[in-house]
């Protein structure tokens, strides 16, 4: 069934001043609506001023890090661990051997001192590409503070490129 659309000639409400029984005619209402909306956003806006600088000390994401392994129980590339990061570990996310398709791999920590010790971890086996995160075989050292210096070596040769993430 079809209908058909009619244009009405009656009075528009606000023409009409009554057919509407929301017709506010001075404008009072949305002028007070007005200016609660923008208290509401000044108010919202003082918040979030306020909060900013919370926010920024809030942890950030892993970092990750190319690096070039030293040799067996040696120092390669160097890098320090974030203090701004929410990962506590060093974590070997990628490798590259330069001459095999594999090696052993270690995370070094420098102490305060200056003289670098191998984790407790010890060398692990990894063959060239990506690595898990989440796969805690290739956390090369754990809990390591912010801050601190570390490398990785590897056990057959040096010069391999890694990735850690911490």
């Amino acid at each position: 069934m079809a209908t058909s659309a009619s244009v009405s000639s009656e009075a528009r409400p606000d023409e009409a001043g009554s057919a509407c029984p929301y017709y506010d005619p001075s404008g009072e209402a949305m002028k007070k609506t007005v200016v609660a909306g923008a208290v509401a956003l000044a108010s919202a806006a003082t918040c979030l001023v306020a909060f900013a600088p919370a926010a920024s000390a809030a942890p950030q994401a892993c970092v990750a890090q190319g690096l070039t392994t030293g040799t067996y129980e040696g120092v390669g590339t160097t890098r320090t661990k974030s203090s701004s990061s929410s990962c506590g570990d060093l974590n070997l996310t990628y490798s590259n051997d330069s001459t095999s398709t594999y090696d052993y791999y270690a995370g070094r920590l420098r102490r305060s001192n200056g003289t670098w010790f191998t984790c407790a971890k010890g060398y692990v086996y990894a063959a060239d590409g990506s690595h898990s995160i989440n796969d805690s075989k290739y956390w090369l050292c754990t809990d390591v503070d912010g801050g601190t210096p570390f490398t990785v070596a590897s056990f057959i040769d040096s010069g391999d490129s890694v990735t850690i993430t911490h």
